[in-house]
């Protein structure tokens, strides 16, 4: 059973920083391409940042580069969002997800690549 934990959410000021990890389990965690998810209320689910599973490729929504960098940690199944500069407008909950091709050549950038969810972790920026 595939098992996607995120923590490191929070309450935070505009122009702070968090953290987020996800810790994935029951599945090849080094094959899979990764991705971290956000959903405001009233909003979709959108995709703020994906990296692939050899680590080559990434990818970061315009909205939030130069201030979110996603990594991974293959030995500790581990994937992380690090997140700078924060604003009001990063208010969401931050989900991660594994895709649904194992070293695929591409770095998965649609929702429908990703197979395996988390249960989310609330991220609140006051202004």
């Amino acid at each position: 059973q595939v098992q996607l934990v995120e923590s490191g959410g929070g309450l935070v000021q505009a122009g702070g920083s968090l953290r987020l990890s996800c810790v994935a389990s029951g599945l090849t965690f080094s094959s899979h391409g990764m991705g971290w998810f956000r959903q405001a209320p009233g909003k979709d689910r959108e995709l703020v940042a994906a990296i692939k599973w050899s680590e080559v490729n990434l990818y970061y929504a315009d909205s939030v580069k130069g201030r979110f960098t996603i990594s991974r940690d293959n030995a500790k199944n581990t994937v992380y969002l690090q997140m700078n500069s924060l604003k009001p407008e990063d208010t969401a909950v931050y989900y991660c997800a594994a895709d649904n091709r194992p070293e695929s050549d591409y770095v998965p950038i649609r929702l429908s690549q990703y197979e395996y969810w988390g249960q989310g972790t609330q991220v609140t920026v006051s202004s």
